[in-house]
């Protein structure tokens, strides 16, 4: 029996949908800090190699912003160490803030799930 895939028309019909899943490395130690609001929040930057991107000895990686906010996701994120394979799933979120007089903003992924795959090879 074929396989067909169902088409979903364009349309008011269709749900938005913001989901993320990226495995990578842990490029260094995960930070934790309180906001001025008071909610602490455990933020990791993660380096991702571009799939198909290898051209002779020079590999691609995007590097993303990963911020945990819930205690059981700070939990295990700031168990991770530089190197560490792990798996984060969540959604982008751009975030606004004031530094200094200017306002600003950046984009980072919101961690909703992580897990550690492998660790960092001794040294």
């Amino acid at each position: 029996m074929a396989r067909t895939k169902e088409v979903v028309p364009a349309g008011d019909d269709v749900a938005p949908v913001n989901e993320v899943r990226l495995v990578g490395r842990v490029s260094g130690e995960a930070v934790v800090r309180e906001l001025p609001s008071g909610d602490p929040v455990c933020s990791v930057r993660l380096v991702v190699d571009r799939a198909g991107s290898v051209t002779g000895s020079k590999q691609k990686v995007d590097t993303f912003d990963c911020s945990a906010w819930s205690a059981r996701t700070r939990r295990t994120v700031s168990l991770w160490s530089p190197g560490d394979v792990v798996e984060v799933r969540g959604a982008v979120r751009r975030r606004f803030f004031r530094q200094g007089a200017a306002a600003s903003s950046r984009v980072e992924i919101e961690v909703a799930e992580a897990r550690l795959i492998r660790r960092a090879a001794s040294a």
